[in-house]
């Protein structure tokens, strides 16, 4: 059976593709991002972290820049960048989808 693409991310996986958004980073200069970034509420452990670029990595949606010694530094590709915007793109329409419900609950 062949193995399917990502077709979504979970929050965890947003916040990495956004802390390689501008620069390329190592590990924990992307969960000390995410976690200054959400003020703590999106903490990635060493495991959930590492799981997540190893998956990102086989996905080719970040790429490995340079390493040295145990430090490996990543930045995201193209199809990292693609993701990225659909699922920002999803992510609004349900907001919007949740606003119009709420103004539309109000009303009645």
């Amino acid at each position: 059976m062949a193995r399917q693409p990502l077709k979504s991310l979970t929050e965890s996986m947003f916040y990495v593709l956004l802390a390689l958004w501008r620069q390329e980073r190592c590990g924990t200069e992307i969960a000390a991002y995410v976690r200054q970034l959400t003020e703590g509420r999106a903490a990635l452990g060493p495991g959930t972290l590492y799981a997540i670029l190893g998956k990102f990595q086989e996905e080719e949606l970040i790429r490995e820049s340079w390493s040295q010694g145990r430090m490996r530094v990543y930045r995201i590709t193209e199809n990292g960048r693609a993701l990225f915007r659909r699922e920002m793109e999803n992510m609004r329409r349900c907001v919007d989808d949740g606003q119009r419900e709420m103004r539309e609950g109000e009303e009645t």
